[in-house]
Formats: C-alpha cells, structure tokens, sequence
C-alpha cells in the first residue's frame, strides 16, 4: 500500500513539474516575455544594379588603397539595392510579414521601441509571423548608391517632432503615446537615417518587387513614405496578398479621369498620381487597411504639422471610396474614431504598440491572412 501511495505520489510531482515547465515556455515566473525560438534568420541584399567603369584594373597601380582618391579604371560598384533582415519562427504562419520604412528611418522603425520596449518585430515574431525588415536603397546598411548625393549635416529635429506629430515643440501633446523620458526623445532623434544617394522611388519599387519575388507571397507592411510605393510595388507583383499601410503620405494610386483635383497644403501643391484603370484594378483584388494616428485636426490648421497629416487622411478617404466603388477592400482606420487615442506618426513603436499590433492581428485572421 505504502509503495503505490509513494507511486502516486512521485507521478503527482511529475505532473506538476511537466505543467509548471509548459507555462513557464509562455510567461516566465519573473513576468518576462518566453524565449523566442527561432527556425532560421539571416540577411541579403535584394535589387540593385552594378557600374562598371571603362578601362584595364591594374592589381599593381591600382591595388593599394590611396586615401587622396581612387583611380576607378576597369572597376565596378554595387548599389542601388535593398538590405533585408529576416527571421522566421519555429512552426511559424503561412504568410510572412515585409516591412517597408519611411522617410528618414531603416529597419529601426520595427525594431525596439525608442523607450526599450519590444517593437513590431519581436511583438509578430511571438504571433509566429516570419518578419523582413528592409532597409531600403541608398538608405542605412542598403547605403551604396549609384548616383552621388551631398549629405546634409543641418539641424532638423525640432521640425520632426512636429511633422511626426509628437507635439508643437517644446510641448509634447495632450495624452501622446510617446515616453515623457528625455532618453526616449534621444533615442528616437538618432534612428533617423539620411539618403546615400537621391531619392528614386522607382529604384526602391524594384528592389522591393525583387524581395517578393524570392520569397513569394507575403503580406507587405508600409510606412509614411513607403505607402506610396507600396500602391505601385503591389500592382506589379501578386506575390503581395494584402497591404498594411501606417499613416501613408498622399501619393494614393487613383484611375485615371478619377483622381481628385489638385490639393494646396502649407505653400506646396499635392496632385494625387493617376494610373490606367488596368493597374488600379489590381488593387482591388487584395485586402487593403490604412491606420492613421491621433491629433489630426478636422478643420484647416495653421499648425503645418498637423495640417498635411489632415490633408492626407482626406486624400484617404476618398482613395478608399474609390477603390471599394471599383469592388475593393479597403479600410481607413482613423484610431482615435475607435477610441484609440495619443498615437504619433509611428503608431507601431508608442507606448500602446501592443494594441496597435492587435488591431493588426486580428484584422489578418479577419481577412484569412493568419
């Protein structure tokens, strides 16, 4: 009797041990985040094209590094491509996850927040989500360039965080979802990354048509800058199952004789780009969602910061309606309509970036995509 009690007993500990070790591969008992495990990760470069330079390369003359210059005779330059980072999870999703940067940022944009906490990147890899995180051409470790630019060592930042829409400088707005720590405001100033080569959009389209057409079908993730890249990257790849677009400028592809007439905005003039209705109505075939942040007014501001993000959002709205008359699925979130509210232009790295992530979540199991 006393041996299958000792029996029962010992199977009792085990069982316990087994179910105490299973939820600590969820939750820590500290209260930290579990391991990520992960299948495989690495990098590449993606598009680009090569330079060569007429003549003979003399290994002898010309093999010894001469900081006064390089002759460039008979040599080539790699460049114009994209830089990819990728990881992809144990036991991971059918779709992966691309993720295109905007104006003055890199891969940084998805990566730990500027306060410390897990980004985009980390936060979809625990959704066991394969991720591609892009530097874009002639942009951060994608830096070479074909062509030669001067970069600018000229003070900006201020501008930023209004155009970014943290606050009217000094002042950060009302209930912001962005850390009052000044260390966070240092870290968020220095992931900002100028261009080794003019801007061409064309040059990173192609690049990023290249990047699906090695992986294949994948979900692309834009922001800012990107959006408008991301409407023409996805009419000419269907590798692209759906879009989702964080606060895009307002380049939204319209059919051509329907675009909207010409907007003025803060002394400059935007004129929403027209494509044959052929190309628009690949649009169509895919699931489209657009997120935009909070502290847009609703009526003219001489606030320039807030004024083109309120521009934009119209523009939206009306690309939307368009797209969905033409049989598309789009959808416009403006957060702070759904009682989501302080977002910036980078809801993907504020404070609540958990909530955003599952707004996102939830929208892809929605739409079949998870």
């Amino acid at each position: 009797m006393k041996t299958k009690l000792r029996k029962l007993i010992v199977a009792l500990m085990l069982t316990f041990i087994s179910v105490s070790i299973s939820a600590c591969a969820v939750t820590s008992h500290s209260g930290k985040p579990a391991p990520l495990v992960i299948q495989k990760q690495g990098s590449f470069a993606v598009g680009g094209t090569v330079m060569n330079e007429p003549g003979n390369f003399d290994p002898i003359k010309q093999g010894a590094y001469n900081p006064n210059g390089v002759s460039p005779a008979g040599q080539t330059l790699h460049g114009d491509h994209a830089y990819v980072f990728y990881q992809i999870p144990d036991n991971g999703r059918k779709l992966p996850l691309v993720f295109w940067h905007g104006h003055g940022q890199s891969a940084k944009t998805w990566e730990t927040t500027p306060d410390g906490r897990e980004g985009f990147q980390n936060i979809f890899l625990r959704e066991r989500y394969g991720v591609y995180l892009l530097d874009q051409p002639r942009r951060g470790r994608a830096a070479r360039s074909t062509e030669a630019a001067t970069i600018s060592a000229t003070p900006d930042e201020q501008l930023w965080f209004g155009i970014f829409r943290l606050g009217a400088w000094p002042e950060f707005y009302e209930g912001v979802q962005f850390s009052k720590d000044p260390e966070a405001l240092n870290q968020f100033f220095r992931q900002m990354v100028p261009n080794a080569g003019p801007y061409d959009a064309n040059v990173n389209i192609a690049a990023v048509l290249e990047l699906f057409d090695r992986i294949g079908e994948g979900i692309l993730v834009t922001h800012s800058q990107s959006g408008g890249p991301g409407w023409r990257t996805a009419i000419n790849n269907d590798n692209i199952r759906a879009i989702v677009s964080f606060e895009p400028g307002g380049d939204f592809l319209f059919p051509e004789s329907e675009g909207p007439e010409s907007i003025k905005l803060a002394g400059r003039t935007v004129t929403p780009p027209t494509v044959p209705m052929v190309d628009f109505m690949r649009l169509t075939r895919i699931p489209i969602i657009v997120y935009y942040g909070d502290n847009i007014p609703k009526q003219a501001s001489e606030n320039p910061g807030q004024e083109q993000w309120r521009v934009f959002l119209e523009v939206a709205k009306l690309w939307r309606d368009v797209v969905n008359r033409h049989g598309g699925d789009v959808t416009i979130v403006h957060l702070p309509e759904i009682d989501v509210r302080g977002n910036t232009h980078f809801p993907m790295s504020d404070l609540n970036n958990g909530r955003i992530a599952d707004l996102m979540s939830h929208w892809l199991a929605k739409k079949g995509l998870d």
